[in-house]
């Protein structure tokens, strides 16, 4: 079992920025791909971002990429998903997740499905 606790959400005018972060105390953290995905209201659970095991290899959603970036830091059992040049549309619950490296080693990173470990969710508010 992998315990995720992500952090870091909160109010921010359009064109700010916000870094959030996901712990995973105690876990074999390096093993895992890590992915962010986020929810709106009333809509599906979409990709955000995901990292290989490494950090060597790091995937985007179409709607983020060049604003958004994903990192981690496996001696502190943390990923982080920097967040530049909010748009209204960023609105929403980001959540990470867990998964085998095999979700980055067959592409399938996009898939919800194919992770294995959730944490709650923090709230991006993004206000204009």
């Amino acid at each position: 079992q992998v315990l995720l606790v992500e952090s870091g959400g909160g109010l921010v005018q359009a064109g700010g920025s916000l870094r959030l972060s996901c712990a995973a105390p105690g876990s074999t953290f390096s093993s895992y791909t890590m992915g962010w995905f986020r929810q709106a209201p009333g809509k599906e659970r979409d990709f955000v971002a995901a990292i290989s095991w490494s950090g060597s290899l790091t995937y985007y959603g179409d709607s983020v990429k060049g604003r958004f970036t994903v990192s981690r830091d496996n001696a502190k059992n943390t990923v982080y998903l920097q967040m530049n040049s909010l748009k209204l549309e960023d609105t929403a619950v980001y959540y990470c997740a867990a998964g085998t490296e095999y979700i980055s080693l067959s592409g399938t990173y996009t898939d919800t499905g194919r992770y294995d470990y959730w944490g709650q969710g923090t709230q991006v508010t993004v206000s204009s």
